[in-house]
């Protein structure tokens, strides 16, 4: 019941201006609810709440219909005592697949543009700015033209790809950060992610990079089209994943050096705030690092 209250609570701050924050965690108490109950009992947990929401604007009713897809592929796999990962990339393809699926209905069936609605956007926040800068100086030296909000607006849309992958990635791993061990203390154990000492990624990707550099070589140039949206958005994906790996090399880095965590924690931050240290993860993909530490330290 108390987790119900919580889906409700949750759905009904979309009205509020903290549903960018609640949006986060709308997944949560729907698996929690799949998981530890019967499939005749979260049903009997879930309908009231869409019958309220439902009472306030049926809308709010489509909005919990499209969390609770993620959260019944997640919670499956929680069920079966699937590894974490399989969860994790699970969850993200559910969520990935979702956003695709309100984009493709938005272009196809309500005529949504998307470039339109960018370049709006943008072109009210360039209003904005000019409407400060009348009465700040350092503002009003800002000046944005119709073909720079254009170019802007095209630049944001070549980057939607990589952003819909990211957010889904982040509302994944905040899911099962808090809903592993909110189920293991409800006695439901849940099989966590390996130590990221042991993130490793496959070698494939150095040639998965290899083909983007060759791609941005092409294609980078390219005024629009298909490749061009490609080759913006692999690159950079790609190079979020060798920070990943980076940091996996320095936490078994400071567990064979016998260090502290917080050593480790201290070198992840300019791994991920900083350009550039990524290459670490290449080259421990490409060399083995990992096993010349183990030998150093014989």
């Amino acid at each position: 019941m108390a987790w119900s209250i919580a889906y409700l609570l949750l759905l009904l701050s979309l009205s509020t201006p903290l549903l960018l924050i609640t949006t986060l965690f709308m997944i949560i108490p729907a698996i929690v609810l799949f998981t530890t109950l019967s499939t005749k009992q979260f049903i009997l947990h879930i309908v009231p709440v869409l019958l309220i929401v439902g009472l306030i604007t049926p809308f709010y009713v489509l909005i919990a219909i499209y969390f609770l897809i993620p959260a019944l592929v997640m919670g499956r796999r929680y069920k079966k005592r699937a590894s974490a990962m399989s969860t994790l990339i699970a969850g993200m393809v559910a969520v990935l697949g979702e956003f695709l699926l309100i984009l493709l209905i938005s272009t196809t069936f309500l005529q949504f543009n998307l470039y339109d609605y960018v370049y709006d956007v943008l072109q009210t926040y360039t209003d904005w700015l000019a409407t400060m800068g009348a009465s700040n100086p350092l503002l009003s030296e800002i000046t944005i033209s119709s073909d720079q909000i254009g170019m802007m607006s095209w630049m944001t849309i070549q980057a939607i790809p990589m952003t819909l992958i990211l957010s889904a990635f982040i509302i994944a791993v905040i899911t099962h950060s808090i809903v592993r061990p909110i189920l293991n203390s409800m006695e439901y154990a849940v099989p966590r992610l390996k130590p990221a000492r042991e993130w490793r990624l496959s070698r494939a990707f150095i040639w998965y990079y290899l083909l983007g550099v060759v791609l941005s070589l092409l294609f980078g140039g390219a005024d629009s089209g298909f490749m061009l949206m490609v080759s913006a958005n692999l690159l950079p994906l790609l190079q979020i994943a060798f920070k990943i790996q980076t940091i996996g090399f320095l936490f078994f880095l400071i567990h064979e050096r016998k260090w502290s965590k917080i050593v480790a924690l201290l070198l992840a931050i300019p791994v991920i705030v900083l350009p550039g240290f990524w290459i670490i993860g290449v080259v421990d993909l490409a060399f083995p690092l990992r096993e010349l530490v183990k030998k150093s330290k014989r």
